[in-house]
This record gives structure tokens, C-alpha cells and sequence, in this order.
């Protein structure tokens, strides 16, 4: 009995069903049932659901109570192995596929619809182009022999079976929602922006704020306009390039202070104010349905919502139902440590295979303890930052780990001469495009301009024809592409674990290296435990078996604001 079965939904909700042999053919007659979750739930021996897309059939499966094991999503499939063969962007429908394969006119793929605030639906919503169960089973026996003509053959199997994983978590999420307290939310707002006036316009404390900086300027000036503030510096003849908060410091002016209060109010009026309340949390729950693979490198994107750019002070808002908790993972120093393992530098993956601090233990080894300038060296390494101290920094590195700043100076190079660049699993940097030149990137900093991981990618170096930053993007690409393809197993071995032990918890969050599961308070230290040994399963999986390892730092709390 064949463990991996490809599955249809016929017009009427029913199911065309078939088992597979290990060569993606059929293995016997399709069979036809009337009931799409009926035919699902009663199979819980089916190891694998072959399917065209996650978001097509997965919903109505959990709406019914029916969660899978595991799945083949066909189409996310087409996208990774398109990417793989240097055709990233192509239309990656099965429609298009099967069309691809059999020399036809190639449809494109249907535009993404925004998701609906509060929303349980799916994660995409166009409509898809039809395509016969026939043609479907034909195009998933194609991808089993163009995953067995890849690169590196194993990995990219095992990279199309963690994003379809991701699928499924992200499925999951969606349907368990986020805990969210509106009347909490409702009373930071008020305790920050004050209350709002009835005849609409700006609340309270960012209207005293904007009276105050026009005064300061001697005229009218509307903060939420970059251009109207850059006029009135100006004016006041001061130079200013951007209203960027480090820019906005250097600058001796009274109007200073209030706009840098206000530009920090309007960020959470206009992205989590009481309009965002209104759409997007519904019954208790924030759902934003979540987008895998939804960048360049693999990291995830939320379709409408933004939840993974909360703030600090709205994460009061998220607060676990009574009896139960929050647990919070945060992965150590990810990007490094998966350094370690996909470049095999002996000594860098000695350093990360140590309990403890990984930055403190390089400041030991090559920078006479100054753990700020070891953490600077290896983010120069990763992000790009090659001139100035960078540089000098990045020389000190390399004389202690040669091999870990090899294999990222290879794949700047690889980037510079528009090769294809891969992830340690497989997934694909497209070939450089556009025209456009691009300035030195640098290590990404925060408002304060403290160093800081990047809350997005470097796609303009991505884009652009500028050998340069091309390079630098595909450094940190080989890095933070790794790295995302191991916090997909890292999920997909938590979902598997939590629910083999019967748990209630739920994992209802995700951002590139945090991870929140919502459970009963008395599951809290089993969930912590979970957390931590589906990191190390993870990473013996993506990697193989090296000393590297991939812990967490963990909190157990009823408010997420109480994790950082």
C-alpha cells in the first residue's frame, strides 16, 4: 500500500483520489468520492497528500477538523524548481506547467488577491486556472525527474518537502489565530495618541505635536509629508536629505524632538491604530495570513496585516486566553551559526557548537575579547560591509576562520559574475535584472542606527545590474536563505512533535527566527523542550551531522510584550 496519495476537489466538493508509486506515477485506478474531507479524514494512513495547491484544499480540511500529516503542494514545487533551473518568475501554476511540458502557450499565473481583514479564508484567493487530475498527476511525475536532475538531488527534495511543510503551518496559524486583546490594544492606543476627536483627523497628542513643530518653524508644516518637513528645513537653512530618525538627531533645531515624537506616534496610528483593530481582529484572534517563501530568500511575508512588524508596545495587546501561555522562541544568532555549518569552517562551527554566547566566544578567539567588534566583524562578513573598518574587521576574521568567509566571499563572486547562487538545500537567487545602480549597502541599521538584523531583503542589489551590490546581496542570500530553509524544518518538526505528544498547544506565530506557541499553562515546559529539539532536529537534518548547534532562548509568558 502506497504511503503517498494525489488528491483533486471535483466542482461539486468531492475528491479524485489515487496512490502513487515512488516514480510519481499512479499505482492504481483513479478513484472518484463524494465527499472531499470525508475521502481525506478516513485515510489517516496517507502519509503524503499530493495536491495542486495548500491554499485550495487545506482550509476546508481544517474548517471539517481534518489536519494532514504532510503534503506535496505541486505548484509551490513548480516555483522552487523553476528557480533551480535559472527560470525564476516564470509562471509556476500546474496549468502552466503542464503546458511547459507539453510545448503549449503557457498561461500566466492569476494576479494575488489581498487578503480580507479578519478573514479565516485561504491564504491566496485568485482563481486558478483548471487543470484535469490527468494533466495534474502528469506534472507531479515531471517534477520527480527534475528534482532528480538537480544539483544536489537529496537537498532539493528535502527543500520542496519543508516549504510544502510550511504550508501547512502557515495554514495552521492562520486558522488558530494569534491572541489578541482588543480592549488592550484600545487602551495603549489612547494611553499613547490620546483620545480621538469626533469630528475625525489626528488624535489628541499628534495634534498638540504638530502645533508644536510648525511653531518651532514659524509656519504650517504637516509631519506625516517628508517633503513639507524637508521644505521647512529648508527654509530654516538647514539641509536635510531624508526625515530619517538618524538623519533627524544630527540636526540642532527645536522642531527636532517633536517630529522625531510624532514620526514614532503616526508608525503606529496609520499601521496599528483603531482602523487596524477594526479589520483584522476578529472573536479574540489576529489572523494575517501568512505567505511562505514569500521572498527571495525564503523568509516569510504576511498577505495584509502586519504581523511581523509589530511594535513593542502593541505586543501588550497579545495576550494568552486565561489558564493558558505564550512561549517565545527566539533563535541565538541563527545567521552565524548557520555560517558555521554550511561553510564546515572547523573553527567557527567549534565556536557554535558551545553552550553559550556565540559573539563572546569569536571576541575570544580573534578579537581579544571585544565581543561589539567580533559581532560587527561577522555581520560585515554576512551583510557586505567591505570598506573602512569593515574591512579590517573582516580581515581579522578571516585570518581566524578562513573557510566561513570563503563561502560567502564565493558567493559575492558567484553574484558579481550573474551565476546562479544557492541555498545550502538548493533554493535559487535569480540571475541579476533591471538597470538600475545602487549605492553601498553596508550592515543594515536600525532608527537608532545600532547594528541590526534587516526586517527585509536587499532586493535593488538583488535587482540591479550593479556588479557590486549584486555581490552583496548574494553573500547574505547563501546566509539568510539557509537560514530560513532550517526554520522551515525546525516548524515542521515542531507541529510533528506537539501533536505526536498530544499537546493542545498551538503554534501561532512566526518571524525568521521567533517562533509562539499558544498552550495550556501546564504544557508550557513540554512546548519549551519541543522548541528546543526540533532546533537541533532541524539542523542535523538540513546540515547533516556537525558540531553546530541551533538553541533558543525562551519565555513563558501571558504577554508577549513580557518575552523581550
Amino acid at each position: 500500500m502506497s504511503d503517498r496519495w494525489a488528491v483533486a476537489e471535483t466542482d461539486a466538493g468531492g475528491a479524485l483520489l489515487v496512490p502513487l508509486g515512488r516514480d510519481g506515477q499512479p499505482a492504481s485506478d483513479v478513484r472518484e468520492e463524494p465527499d472531499l474531507v470525508a475521502a481525506v479524514g478516513s485515510r489517516p494512513e496517507v502519509g503524503r497528500w499530493v495536491w495542486r495547491s495548500t491554499a485550495e484544499i487545506y482550509p476546508r480540511l481544517l474548517a471539517a477538523g481534518v489536519r494532514v500529516e504532510r503534503c506535496y503542494d505541486i505548484e509551490d514545487a513548480e516555483s522552487l524548481l523553476l528557480g533551480h533551473e535559472g527560470r525564476h518568475g516564470e509562471p509556476h501554476s500546474a496549468a502552466a506547467a503542464w503546458a511547459r511540458l507539453h510545448n503549449r502557450p503557457v498561461p500566466p499565473d492569476p494576479p494575488q488577491r489581498a487578503a480580507e481583514p479578519g478573514s479565516q479564508s485561504s491564504l491566496f484567493e485568485p482563481q486558478p486556472v483548471p487543470v484535469a487530475f490527468g494533466d495534474l498527476l502528469e506534472v507531479y511525475a515531471d517534477q520527480q525527474r527534475r528534482h532528480g536532475a538537480a544539483e544536489h538531488p537529496d537537498r532539493m527534495r528535502l527543500l520542496t518537502a519543508a516549504e510544502s511543510a510550511g504550508m501547512l503551518v502557515a495554514a495552521e496559524m492562520n486558522r488558530a489565530g494569534l491572541p489578541w486583546r482588543a480592549d488592550v490594544h484600545r487602551a495603549v492606543l489612547e494611553e499613547l495618541l490620546g483620545e480621538r476627536y469626533a469630528g475625525g483627523g489626528d488624535p489628541r497628542r499628534m495634534a498638540e505635536l504638530t502645533d508644536e513643530i510648525s511653531a518651532a518653524f514659524g509656519r504650517r508644516v504637516r509631519p506625516e509629508l517628508p517633503a513639507d518637513v524637508i521644505k521647512a528645513f529648508a527654509q530654516a537653512g538647514i539641509k536635510v536629505k531624508s526625515t530619517r530618525r538618524w538623519e533627524l538627531e544630527g540636526v540642532g533645531h527645536p522642531a527636532v524632538k517633536p517630529l522625531i515624537a510624532y514620526k514614532k506616534l503616526y508608525r503606529i496610528y496609520t499601521a496599528h491604530g483603531w482602523g487596524w483593530l477594526q479589520d483584522w481582529v476578529r472573536a479574540g484572534r489576529f489572523r494575517p495570513q501568512y505567505l511562505p517563501g514569500g521572498t527571495i530568500t525564503g523568509r516569510w511575508v504576511t498577505n495584509g496585516g502586519g504581523a511581523l512588524q509589530i511594535p513593542k508596545v502593541i505586543r501588550r495587546a497579545v495576550i494568552a486566553d486565561d489558564g493558558w501561555r505564550l512561549v517565545v522562541a527566539d533563535a541565538d544568532q541563527m545567521e552565524p551559526r548557520v555560517l558555521a555549518a554550511i561553510s564546515r569552517d572547523p573553527g567557527l562551527m567549534e565556536v557554535a557548537g558551545q553552550p553559550g554566547d556565540l559573539y563572546k566566544a569569536v571576541s575570544d578567539r580573534a578579537f581579544a575579547g571585544d565581543r561589539d567588534l567580533a559581532k560587527i566583524a561577522v555581520l560585515s562578513a554576512v551583510y557586505g560591509q567591505t570598506s573602512g573598518d569593515g574591512l579590517k574587521n573582516l580581515a581579522a576574521l578571516r585570518r581566524r576562520f578562513p573557510r566561513a568567509v570563503a563561502y560567502v566571499d564565493d558567493a559575492a563572486r558567484a553574484g558579481e559574475e550573474k551565476r546562479l547562487v544557492r541555498t545550502w538545500l538548493g533554493r535559487t537567487c535569480p540571475p541579476a535584472a533591471g538597470s538600475g545602480e545602487d549605492g553601498e549597502a553596508g550592515i543594515p541599521q536600525d532608527d537608532a542606527g545600532e547594528v541590526a538584523a534587516p526586517d527585509g531583503e536587499f532586493t535593488p542589489g538583488y535587482a540591479s545590474t550593479n556588479a557590486r551590490a549584486r555581490g552583496r546581496f548574494t553573500r547574505n542570500f547563501v546566509v539568510q536563505g539557509s537560514a530560513a530553509d532550517w526554520a522551515l524544518l525546525m516548524m515542521a518538526a515542531l507541529r510533528q512533535s506537539l501533536k505526536a505528544a498530544g499537546l493542545r498547544a498551538e503554534l501561532v506565530f512566526f518571524q525568521h527566527d521567533e517562533v509562539i506557541v499558544h498552550c495550556p499553562a501546564g504544557e508550557a515546559q513540554q512546548v519549551v523542550e519541543a522548541i528546543r529539539a526540533a532546533g537541533d532536529l532541524a539542523g542535523r537534518v538540513a546540515f547533516g551531522h556537525t558540531p553546530v548547534r541551533f538553541p533558543f532562548t525562551t519565555a513563558v509568558v501571558e504577554c508577549y510584550a513580557d518575552a523581550k
